[in-house]
């Protein structure tokens, strides 16, 4: 399993700990010029679940990887949390923040794979 492929594997776990809504595996690697190889993309219904889940892929990509966020966004207002970690994006958005920016439909030839809730 490639590097990226795992750390994608890894944060949709953690989205799943804290019962993220919607999550979206974009595969970006066979897109000319896409700068990360994934995104995954998930809701939360509130600010504290939005901050709940970016901790749970924090640290459960920690446990695995021992790697830390190169780059974090949006922690302040817990509408739209952004962690880097360099080939792989996780995007936790509030339901409607994530709505407004449509993120999951912005490359219509990315593999998109929306991930059940277990």
């Amino acid at each position: 399993m490639k590097d990226s492929d795992l750390l994608a594997y890894v944060i949709v776990s953690g989205m799943q700990e804290k019962k993220a809504q919607a999550i979206t595996v974009v595969d970006l690697r066979n897109i000319n010029n896409a700068v990360v190889d994934y995104f995954v993309i998930c809701s939360g219904t509130s600010g504290k679940q939005v901050e709940a889940i970016a901790d749970s892929i924090a640290e459960e990509v920690y446990k695995k990887t021992k790697e830390n966020p190169w780059k974090q966004e949006g922690r302040d207002s817990k509408e739209w949390i952004l962690l880097d970690y360099i080939d792989v994006v996780a995007h936790i958005f509030h339901t409607h923040k994530r709505a407004f920016y449509a993120l999951d439909t912005l490359w219509g030839d990315a593999e998109i794979t929306h991930i059940e809730n277990p």
